[in-house]
């Protein structure tokens, strides 16, 4: 039995020769085979370098490197395509998906599960904002779309190479594997663990990277937005038709003095900005639109040795 090890990298030169030695002990200890298939997404340091020079130590070790930056979705596609084992595990380099988990991860896939998912309890280390936005955005998209996507999910995965091929036959340019992953179903056991600090480096992911990444989220599993937007013209039709009402009734009754203008600038103001607010979700669906139908490569390779 073969055992794929895909790892997405940017910028991780701190960090690669670190998780290499965690894996490779980790690696033998168990009888599974294996293979490490590294994913250089453009990184602007060392890391392609280190890759190289582990895959001249051990054959085991496969690269592949994009011609710029594409993205972490973009690298695990092209992790996921090249993996040839019968069991596909996804890790970040950072060491915060422990490899002395894959074991345990083991013998619940030997129990017959398709998959076996992490998920942090805790969120030790992290900035408390960015805890709260998490945790917030983890319960608006399981109300408004139909796919479980569980609260400190990590992207930390070992599967079948049956759901592997289940996920790679989804062709979208604009990709939420998190989301993805709950799509194609398949039976999967979740295994906890407290929250684990990078080893080295620092975090390629800010807030404003985050929230760009939830709104992904957001668009690619609901269209609950779309449904909002819809909803607020509903309300203002009903409002704009009951204050037309009321203004008949009020002029007819006791005429039609000249004031409240400070009021009606800050209506229009607000039913402009619901206005905008509209357009602007129906533009994001129409831009996630316009990049599918280019069907452009996800990523371009410029290096390997696959």
């Amino acid at each position: 039995m073969k055992i794929s090890v895909v790892v997405p990298c940017y910028n991780e030169q701190e960090s690669i020769l670190l998780f290499y030695e965690e894996i490779n002990k980790v690696s033998e200890g168990m009888e599974q085979e294996f293979e490490f298939i590294f994913v250089n997404d453009g990184s602007s340091d060392h890391t392609l370098e280190y890759m190289k020079e582990l895959s001249k130590k051990d054959e085991r070790v496969k690269y592949v490197s994009f011609s710029r930056n594409f993205g972490k979705e973009a690298a695990i596609h092209a992790g996921f395509s090249k993996a040839e084992g019968d069991y596909i595990v996804m890790m970040d380099a950072d060491l915060q998906d422990p490899p002395c988990l894959l074991p345990e991860m083991l013998s619940y896939m030997e129990q017959g599960y398709d998959s076996v998912a992490t998920r942090r309890v805790t969120r030790k280390g992290e900035p408390p904002i960015r805890s709260f936005f998490a945790r917030m955005f983890y319960k608006i998209i399981n109300k408004i779309s139909n796919v479980d996507i569980v609260d400190g999910a990590r992207d930390y995965r070992l599967m079948t190479a049956q759901m592997k091929d289940a996920i790679l036959a989804m062709p979208e340019y604009n990709r939420f594997s998190k989301g993805i992953f709950g799509w194609v179903g398949f039976r999967t056991k979740w295994l906890e663990y407290e929250n684990v600090e990078r080893v080295a480096g620092e975090t390629k992911w800010n807030l404003w990277k985050l929230f760009l990444y939830s709104i992904e989220g957001i668009i690619a599993f609901s269209t609950a937005p779309l449904v909002l937007s819809s909803v607020f013209g509903i309300l203002f039709c009903i409002l704009s038709f009951a204050l037309i009402v009321f203004i008949i009734v009020r002029t007819i009754l006791f005429g039609d003095p000249v004031a409240g203008w400070p009021s009606l600038v800050c209506i229009m103001f607000f039913i402009g900005g619901i206005q905008l607010f509209c357009h602007g979700i129906t533009g994001q669906y129409l831009s996630k639109t316009y990049l599918e139908t280019k069907n452009r490569p996800k990523y371009i390779i410029k290096d390997t040795n696959i």
